[in-house]
């Protein structure tokens, strides 16, 4: 005996990505700015001088990785029920990466979904983090293993932000830049080689590009079920990294970085790509001061660690590797050598 339930239907969760100074908006609902104490310091009143709404609460969480947690998830959700908040409020993500992906999960739970806004303050969010509704937070397993793909209703780019960005935030966005155009863009990454981007014009049509990049591939593979798979290169193995060293030593980016060279090697020896084309993506990597360079300590350890990307399954690891420049494979069809012989070599540095 069975009961069907007909649920086909069409979505259009389709929304705008502006890259331009902020202009003002008002939200006629109940709103709450999710930021940190360092992006608040910074920038909260530029925002509040911007935006308004019938009613508008800000939640402040500590600032740094080892924050994105049920713990800070619970503050946000605890203040929306102080707030009396419904399912027509509003939730805006204020900060990089963590507050984005924090203040999306939020959102995506409380009362079973509401709206929010992404109004990305780092370079990272800017280009990635922001775009494509990827939500969530770490636990002790890993890096965002719990979480929802939940799209914002609106992205807001403003490079004001960027003028009070660190010099390592900064590298670790252009990470993630070089990152879309290895996989995706052969035409992207020749101009990031001979582009400065710390020229604000140039850094703003780099913006452009890589947001131009990741939306065409969300558009194809909201879900992540194929290709947007490939947005992941860089961390597989990055991810391990993060988790290894308590989300302490490196930036996402930063470690991601690493991650490219050690997926770039795992190409070389697959023969996917050549050694000057590797060599390529680390000189623009070291070219802004990203570290390229990472001491395996226990190769076994981290083999296993693997296993607990969302990529992976039980019996295989699924790896992101560059075909050349401006292109990709996704495998899980790398022998257990190959990685071991990738993963041992960064031992002995």
């Amino acid at each position: 005996m069975q009961v069907h339930i007909p649920l086909k239907k069409v979505v259009d969760d389709s929304y705008d990505i502006t890259i331009d100074e902020l202009s003002k908006i008002y939200f006629d609902t109940k709103v709450a700015v999710v930021t940190n104490k360092t992006i608040s310091a910074l920038h909260l009143d530029y925002l509040l001088s911007k935006i308004s709404a019938k009613e508008l609460h800000v939640i402040t969480l500590q600032d740094g990785e080892e924050y994105k947690n049920q713990q800070s998830v619970d503050t946000i959700l605890d203040s929306m029920f102080e707030h009396r908040f419904n399912r027509k409020s509003m939730l805006i993500a204020f900060g990089g990466g963590v507050i984005g992906d924090m203040t999306g999960f939020a959102a995506s739970i409380y009362q079973r979904g509401i709206d929010f806004i992404q109004i990305p303050t780092t370079l990272l969010s800017q280009v990635d983090a922001s775009v494509g509704g990827k939500t969530g937070m770490n636990n002790k397993y890993g890096k965002n293993l719990v979480g929802a793909f939940h799209q914002p209703r609106a992205v807001y780019i403003d490079p004001h932000f960027l003028t009070t960005l660190p010099s390592r935030e900064f590298s670790a966005g252009v990470a993630e830049i070089v990152k879309m155009a290895v996989t995706f863009n052969k035409d992207f990454f020749e101009f990031l080689e001979n582009a400065d981007l710390k020229n604000p014009k140039i850094l703003q049509e780099a913006i452009k590009q890589a947001v131009e990049t990741k939306a065409n591939v969300v558009a194809q593979d909201e879900k992540e079920q194929g290709v947007r798979a490939a947005l992941n290169y860089g961390h597989t193995f990055g991810h391990v990294i993060e988790n290894e060293t308590g989300y302490k030593k490196f930036l996402h980016g930063e470690a991601v970085a690493i991650g490219m060279v050690m997926a770039n090697e795992m190409a070389l020896k697959m023969n996917l790509m050549s050694e000057k084309e590797a060599q390529r993506v680390k000189r623009l990597l070291e070219k802004y001061d990203l570290p390229t360079a990472y001491l395996i300590k226990d190769a076994k350890a981290f083999y296993e660690a693997f296993f607990l990307d969302k990529k992976s399954s039980d019996s295989s690891i699924t790896f992101i590797l560059p075909l050349g420049i401006g292109n990709m494979v996704i495998t899980d069809k790398v022998d257990v050598g190959t990685v071991m012989c990738v993963l041992n070599k960064f031992g002995k540095q």
